[in-house]
């Protein structure tokens, strides 16, 4: 992870940058923009506040000698004095790649930050921001004895719409880089992350961690499961022990997991089938050995639900012992049942 409490802006500039195919206007500014120590605190929190997740990216390697964000950040990084002239190159090339008609104009501001801690390395960043949503705002202030209230519109410092910060560190490879889009999934959002900065994710142990979660998610729902003859409760079962395998262990290894998680040879097999699907169909690579992130564990907690349900009359959270709920089908009355097994009740 990153952190930013120790974190300075000494650099700053801010361009607009409209949507090119709208026709409307690219202003470039001339000057770095003049701060007091109060702006930058608001700027800082502004700029920073949103960055959550361990997920980090680096410029395609492939791209490297034709990317012109990254070239324009190692500039940065050798001479700070660089950073206007740079800061219009990569505002312009920002607006070239704005064509989609659903691209909102926008302030795109470039900074330079001194001493962001990021995974125990004390390092430079390059952060570039766009905002491009207008809230509006109440204005209170007196006047002939009277408090009065007026209104305007202006930027929510709470959030922010786009956000990339450039961490001088493995240049060779592209950079660590992180990234927000809150545009997400619509058509304009490919845009930020692939046409403008031509990112790829880090192949980390948060790629890792995360790839191995989903896969084995995934392989629970879609083989592991009632229409191959596997009961509900063994499928919680082995969500459970997978979820427990990521939180108590620091590495993952495949022949570790295989063993004391799947156990069976048959079953591993057909996970070492599922795997290799998956990471064919989805161009994973995915290693059989790595340290588990706990970050990417965290937040996949919420993919590992322990609840049976049971038609709309019961739901039974299991969180241990398989053996100690039955499955059983009563002929008299045509309806399944589950015995539960335990020594006292709370």
């Amino acid at each position: 992870m990153f952190y930013f409490e120790e974190s300075e802006l000494e650099h700053l500039i801010v361009h607009q940058a409209g949507n090119k195919s709208q026709n409307e206007e690219l202003l470039l500014s001339e000057e770095e923009v003049n701060i007091d120590d109060t702006l930058k605190e608001v700027l800082v929190s502004y700029f920073f506040n949103s960055f959550k997740e361990g997920v980090f990216y680096q410029f395609a390697e492939e791209s490297l000698p034709d990317n012109k964000v990254f070239q324009s950040a190692k500039i940065i990084f050798e001479t700070a004095e660089e950073l206007v002239d740079e800061s219009k190159k990569i505002t312009h090339h920002l607006y070239e790649q704005s064509y989609h008609p659903n691209i909102k104009s926008g302030e795109v501001y470039v900074a330079l930050f001194r001493n962001c801690i990021i995974e125990d390395e004390v390092v430079d960043a390059l952060g570039i921001f766009k905002s491009e949503t207008k809230q509006p705002f109440l204005k209170v202030f007196a006047q002939n004895d009277n408090v009065q209230l007026g209104h305007d519109t202006g930027i929510n410092i709470n959030k922010i719409d786009k956000a990339c910060l450039i961490f001088n560190t493995e240049v060779e490879t592209g950079y660590k880089v992180a990234i927000i889009d809150v545009s997400g999934k619509s058509k304009d959002a490919h845009y930020w992350k692939d046409d403008f900065l031509a990112l790829e994710k880090r192949k980390d142990d948060y790629y890792q961690t995360a790839n191995y979660i989903g896969i084995c998610k995934g392989f629970v729902k879609d083989v592991y499961n009632q229409s191959n003859g596997v009961e509900r409760a063994d499928q919680i079962e082995m969500l459970n022990k997978t979820a427990e395998y990521f939180k108590e262990k620091e590495e993952f290894d495949i022949q570790d997991f295989k063993q004391n998680v799947i156990a069976n040879e048959e079953v591993i097999q057909a996970f070492e089938e599922y795997r290799e699907k998956v990471a064919e169909e989805n161009e994973l690579e995915i290693k059989d050995n790595f340290d588990i992130s706990e970050t990417a564990v965290k937040k996949s907690r919420a993919q590992f639900k322990s609840v049976l349900k049971l038609d709309k009359n019961f739901h039974i959270y299991i969180h241990g012992d398989r053996q100690r709920i039955v499955k059983g089908y009563d002929s008299s009355k045509g309806m399944n049942y589950y015995q539960i097994y335990f020594e006292k009740e709370n």
